[in-house]
């Protein structure tokens, strides 16, 4: 017997990454600012998506999914389409990005600090790199149910 050296496995990385809080900064106009608690949690079967929970201080919480590579890419350089983009602010005492979340009852822009972010999600892809992202997907099912086409018996 030989050991394991399969690329797709994660470097001697826990299995378990911890949630991530952050205070965030909720641009309500040009010029007024609001600290708001968010909670990125990360799941290692779901490796794709991130679950980001807006904790505000009065009111209801929020919660996005949100592409892991999205998030990832916007740290550096313009992310996303449609419902949520990020990007890297300008250059300044903190490094940091704008996120910005969309829907039919609501638009909110984020300032997020880059580093702690970068730092967790670098976490993440040491548990789930991003090539193995969608090994674990069942790809004739969801295209069965997408296109409506009758279940495979003893499935």
């Amino acid at each position: 017997m030989h050991p394991d050296h399969s690329p797709l496995r994660a470097r001697s990385a826990p299995h378990h990454v911890p949630p991530l809080l952050l205070e965030v900064d909720q641009m309500l106009d040009e010029f007024t600012r609001q600290a708001v608690q968010a909670e990125f949690r990360f799941d290692p079967d779901l490796p794709a998506v991130v679950t980001v929970e807006f904790l505000a201080e009065r009111g209801p919480t929020a919660v996005w999914r949100i592409g892991r590579e999205l998030l990832h890419r916007g740290l550096t350089a313009m992310s996303g389409s449609c419902d949520v983009r990020m990007w890297p602010t300008l250059p300044g005492e903190r490094p940091s990005s704008w996120l910005l979340l969309e829907s039919q009852e609501v638009e909110a822009l984020f300032e997020l600090p880059t580093a702690e972010l970068a730092g967790w999600l670098e976490a993440t892809y040491q548990v789930a790199p991003a090539e193995t992202e969608m090994d674990g997907l069942d790809w004739d099912g969801f295209l069965r149910g997408l296109l409506g086409g009758p279940a495979v018996p003893g499935e």
